[in-house]
This record gives C-alpha cells, structure tokens and sequence, in this order.
C-alpha cells in the first residue's frame, strides 16, 4: 500500500483472502477453519491497515474470510474509500471446488465446504469525488471466468472492476493437463474480454509464488475499457503496478459497440436465468 501511494496510487487492490493462506486446499477441522475468519471488518488485527490507508488518502479493495453473526461463512470482498468509510460489500457466488475432498490429493479445493454460496447478488457502488464518482463493482476469483457476474455489473452501469483472485500455476497434484503459461493466459483473456464486452476498466489482481508449497499463478493485470493491458506483473514475486484509468473511455463502448438499450435482446435470453446444466435439443438427440 505504501509503494502504490507512492507511486501516486489513491485506489489499491489485493487479492482474494489476503490476510490468510488459501486455507480451502487443506482439509481442516472446524477449530482450524473457524481461525481463518474475520468476524468484523475491520477488527483490531487489520485496523492498522485501515489506519494506514487512511493517513496515506488511499482507498482500498480487499478479499477476506467472513464469518457473519448467524454463523454464516462468505468469500467476501471489500472496497474502503481514501477517507476510511466502507464504499461496499461483496460475497463471491461461484464457488469452484467440492464439498467432499477428493482421495489421494494432496491440495484440495474446499470452497463449498467451507463457504457458502455468495447472498448480495452483483451490487455496484459509487465512488465519492476522489474516484471521480465511479460505478464499481467487484469479483472474487472464479467468478471472473463467468460473464454472468459482469454483465449484471454493467448493465447496472459499472465502469471499474475489481476482482481478486488465487489461482493455481498448475496442477499441485501432477497434472499435466493444463502449462502454467495456459494458466496465466485464461487468467488474463477473461479479464481483457469481459472488459471490452462491458466497456469497463478491470483490475485484476492475484497472489503470485510459492504458497504452502503450492505455485500461485500472479499474472496481475489492469485492462481499459477496449480490452487492452495497460499494466501488468513480470514475475512471481511481490509487485505494485500502476495506471491512471480514464473513466471517459468507458464511453464509446457503452454508448456504441455494447449500448445495451439499443442492442440488447433479452426475450431470447430466458435460458440463461432458468437453466444451469446441458439441456440438449429434442430435435438434436440421436439414437
């Protein structure tokens, strides 16, 4: 946060559950899971990072474990404004992984064991004068794969995405089915896509190295609103980049390419709200 503000940033982002370890690899108790959640934001171990921000007239976006007073356990993310007022809130919806680990692996993929399925919808928020009054919205991780979430972020107007992510550099159990180079590819194609699909600023940021033994893919990147890289990381260790992001070029594409008043036809998208599995065609089956 200090080398951003120094570098002339007033808006910094971290990844998905940066002030732990990507505890859903590892099969743990309900003592241990339950050590890994925040039960207020902020709370005394993370107030001076809010303090921080607050002396540096930075804002924040930021990804942690939430537990709820009712016990229930979320994939949250937040945005904190320069002046230390929380701007909003968001739980991720699409949680990857299983509920049962899988036998013989040593890293698993627990997010639907250990969270539940995200309640707050695709809300935006805007900025107060200091972001020159920005639509923001937010995602956590997998959810950038899936255009749903950003769609229903842009059709609400939003100009500047937020999404934090810790994603795998390959498999950590031996696979081979997917290079770390493919990896970081997708990572970075689904950022620059959506974001020209939705004319919007994104920043995408991941942890990156070697982390419980497992390699995080980093690949941290911040697209403008024609889906091109205007920043991005070059290795696996820490780093802090840095862009000035020009809300005006949201406007030609929301007002041409993708002005979804004039162009949009959601008559003939119904399938997309009522059905999640393959439903293949009577008319397209064959014997």
């Amino acid at each position: 946060m200090e080398n951003a503000a120094a570098k002339g940033a007033t808006l910094v982002v971290f990844p998905e559950l940066a002030f732990t370890t990507f505890f859903p690899r590892w099969l743990l108790d309900e003592k241990e899971v339950l050590s890994q959640f925040e039960t207020a934001m902020p709370n005394p171990h993370v107030q001076p990072l809010f303090d921080r921000a607050r002396e540096l007239g930075v804002g924040f976006y930021v990804g942690y474990a939430e537990l709820t007073p009712d016990s229930q356990q979320f994939n949250t993310s937040i945005i904190v404004a320069p002046d230390g007022k929380l701007l909003g809130k968001y739980r991720k919806v699409h949680l990857p992984g299983s509920v049962e680990p899988r036998a013989g692996a040593r890293y698993q993929q627990l997010e639907k064991r250990y969270f539940d399925y995200g309640d707050l919808g695709f809300p935006v928020f805007r900025s107060g004068p200091e972001w020159a009054n920005t639509l923001m919205g937010m995602l956590i991780c997998n959810d950038r794969r899936w255009p749903e979430g950003w769609r229903s972020l842009a059709l609400q107007g939003m100009e500047l995405l937020c999404v934090g992510y810790n994603s795998a550099a390959y498999d950590p159990n031996g696979g081979d089915t997917e290079s770390a180079e493919l990896r970081t590819f997708h990572a970075q194609l689904v950022v620059q896509a959506n974001a020209y699909m939705n004319a919007c600023w994104a920043v995408a940021v991941a942890k990156a190295g070697n982390e419980d033994g497992s390699g995080l893919i980093g690949g941290s990147c911040i697209v403008d609103p024609n889906g091109l890289i205007v920043a991005q990381t070059h290795s696996l260790a820490d780093e802090v980049i840095v862009a000035d992001c020009d809300m005006d070029l949201c406007t030609q594409g929301k007002s041409k390419m993708f002005n979804f008043e004039a162009h949009r036809r959601p008559m003939h998208y119904e399938r997309l709200c009522k059905q999640t599995g393959v439903i293949i065609p009577e008319n397209e089956k064959t014997v």
